[in-house]
């Protein structure tokens, strides 16, 4: 479910439009969160760490109202509930679009995700479709081969996207803590830098649960 934003009541009115003119709307930051008590968890419930940190992004992707807004054809809409758009790879060193619905329950979420892994690796190409492309996603990537401080994509200014992307790269000992690089790109519009705050504080709590 998604409901239309009001324009003439939104805050964000002068935003939106100042910045839906540039040709490149999204900004993006890249900050490092402490993974090492969420690798310890995934490692003690036999789950792939790929999946744990995609579910506890995910959730607080969710939990941050401007993360769930999309523009849509000049309006602005936010939806209920935003799900995952990740790229997932093949032996081959191809990989692929795939579309991982938002769960509440880990096991769910992990059941579902497995089965389109398994789609993934049982295809070829991009596997792009209405699944893939959906608004209500946020675009999902994972880079573990580098530890990046800097990232950008590959983007048609064409194509109306205003969904956000976050990548995350190779995780790297600091002390005793386990690091990891997170990339955040927003639409300006729709959300500034305190809000990419907000997602990585909800990000670095679920990844401490």
């Amino acid at each position: 479910m998604k409901q239309l934003i009001d324009l003439d009541t939104w805050p964000r009115r002068e935003h939106f439009t100042f910045f839906s003119a540039f040709d490149e709307p999204f900004f993006g930051l890249v900050a490092d969160v402490d993974c090492t008590p969420a690798l310890a968890t995934a490692k003690q419930m036999h789950v792939s760490f790929f999946l744990y940190y995609l579910h506890c992004a995910l959730q607080a992707a969710n939990e941050v109202e401007e993360f769930r807004c999309r523009i849509e054809q000049g309006q602005v809409y936010r939806y209920d509930r935003i799900h995952a758009s990740a790229t997932i790879g093949r032996p081959d060193r191809t990989f692929s679009f795939s579309f991982i619905e938002q769960q509440d329950s880990l096991a769910d979420f992990v059941t579902g995700a497995n089965a389109e892994i398994e789609a993934v690796q049982q295809a070829t190409g991009l596997r792009l479709s209405d699944q893939t492309g959906r608004p209500d996603v946020i675009h999902f990537s994972a880079i573990p081969w580098v530890r990046f401080t800097g990232l950008t994509h590959a983007r048609s200014f064409q194509f109306p996207d205003s969904a956000p992307k976050i990548s995350v790269g190779q995780t790297y000992q600091d002390g005793a803590t386990l690091r990891m690089p997170v990339s955040v790109n927003l639409h300006h519009g729709l959300g500034d830098a305190y809000h990419v705050g907000l997602f990585l504080e909800a990000f670095q709590r679920r990844l401490n649960a």
